[in-house]
């Protein structure tokens, strides 16, 4: 992975950083790294701004562009998005409802075997995650202070198709709930449809 792949995959997973922050991650020079950004900036890859964080000058903060989300998987989403117009314009909502459920189905039957043998909870969630990495979703987990764990997704590779029919949405915290099974708690506490850098699930086990 070069450079500027790095950059890029930093910025998607982290959100808008300073260059000096995303060179100390990488172990490089700020000025090397604000050179490869300006060079990614030309492309029309990332944007950047100035912010201020704290007294004294406004710092510059970088971010990915609309044109650098697109350089991740989006699993032909104009595709996706005509053929679930369709659907719903020959079936209504019944038709969509349908389609998703077996979408689901599917997905858990997959899920299952990727989760088979796992000794615990913790276990289930790193499973989980490496799962739905494999899958395009940047997935990682997180263990909190208080116990907890956050299953946390930086990219949605249907994001075209969630933004036409949220069913796909609920769909997957209800697979999640499921996969995870009754003693756990699992909610979504931030969503990339609504604004948010990430999707990120809450997950306690239940006292």
């Amino acid at each position: 992975m070069t450079t500027a792949e790095r950059l890029l995959f930093l910025l998607k997973t982290r959100g808008p950083e300073s260059a000096q922050i995303l060179a100390k991650i990488l172990g490089l020079t700020a000025m090397g790294v604000r050179k490869q950004l300006l060079l990614l900036e030309e492309k029309g890859l990332v944007a950047s701004a100035d912010e201020r964080r704290g007294p004294g000058r406004p710092t510059r903060i970088w971010s990915l562009s609309a044109q650098g989300q697109r350089r991740f998987p989006d699993r032909h989403a104009d595709l996706a998005v005509d053929l679930l117009r369709q659907l719903r314009a020959e079936f209504g909502e019944e038709g969509v409802a349908r389609l998703v459920s077996a979408r689901e189905r599917q997905a858990e039957c997959t899920a299952r075997e990727a989760l088979t043998g796992a000794a615990d909870v913790e276990d289930k969630l790193g499973r989980l995650a490496a799962w739905r990495h494999a899958d395009g979703y940047m997935a990682h987990v997180e263990r909190e202070a208080d116990g907890s764990w956050q299953l946390v997704e930086h990219h949605c590779p249907v994001a075209a198709a969630a933004g036409e029919c949220g069913r796909l949405c609920e769909s997957e915290l209800a697979l999640f709930r499921r996969l995870l099974g009754e003693g756990v708690e699992i909610d979504r506490t931030e969503h990339l449809m609504a604004g948010g850098r990430s999707c990120r699930y809450r997950v306690v086990v239940k006292v």
